[in-house]
Order: structure tokens, then C-alpha cells, then sequence
């Protein structure tokens, strides 16, 4: 009677396990990023929180990254400064200036005081 019950739990606790891990797999922002990047569509990831850590933008199949600097604004310590590069720059196919307006305008919406900088290539299609 006692091994039973014992079996029971242990099966009830091994689907929680399995469904927690599921939840887990699924809210993975690595993994959104990558389902983002093999369909051309747009995803940001970022962590706000931690100014130290970059962020990763994927955008028609091109994945950037993008490097924080802190600095101080007139009223706090603000992310001022973003260096963009990418890793891949075969990536870049297809992308015109508009394309990457839009990704400035969605960078200055989550750190409106930044200076974006582009690095090569990428800076060569604004000159």
C-alpha cells in the first residue's frame, strides 16, 4: 500500500516536472530569438534591468547586436550611448536604409536618450 501511494506521488511529480520544464522551453527568449531570425520577422531581446548585458534585434533573417554604454542624462544614469554591429554580414542582403530607420526608431523607444552608432558595414549604407 505504502509503494503505491510512494508511485503515485512520484508520477505526479515527475508531470510537473515535465510541464514546468515545457513552460520553461517555451518562454526561452534564446529560442524566440532563433524562431524570429528563420522566419524574417522582427524580435528584440533585451534585458533592461542589467545595462551591462547586450541586447540581440533579429530583422528579415539578419541578427544584430547591440552594445550599451551608461553615461548620465540631466536627471539619472541612462543608457547614452549603442554600438551596433552584426555578426554574419552576408545577413545584410536586401536591407535598404528604411530598414534600418525602423530599427533605430525601435531602439530609441525602449532608450530614448541614445546615440546610435552603426558599425561596418552597416554605417557604410549611410554614407
Amino acid at each position: 500500500m505504502f509503494v503505491l501511494v510512494l508511485f503515485r506521488i512520484l508520477i505526479l511529480a515527475s508531470l510537473l516536472l515535465l510541464i514546468f520544464t515545457l513552460i520553461q522551453y517555451l518562454r526561452n527568449p534564446q529560442r524566440r530569438l532563433q524562431i524570429a531570425k528563420n522566419t524574417d520577422s522582427f524580435f528584440f531581446m533585451d534585458d533592461r534591468d542589467n545595462s551591462k548585458k547586450n541586447f540581440q534585434i533579429t530583422y528579415k533573417g539578419a541578427l544584430f547586436e547591440g552594445e550599451k554604454y551608461l553615461g548620465t542624462t540631466e536627471d539619472a544614469f541612462e543608457v547614452v550611448n549603442i554600438s551596433i554591429t552584426i555578426s554574419n554580414p552576408m545577413e545584410l542582403s536586401g536591407m535598404n536604409r528604411e530598414d534600418l530607420y525602423f530599427l533605430e526608431k525601435e531602439i530609441l523607444i525602449r532608450y530614448p536618450f541614445a546615440k546610435i552608432e552603426w558599425k561596418h558595414p552597416i554605417n557604410q549604407l549611410f554614407q
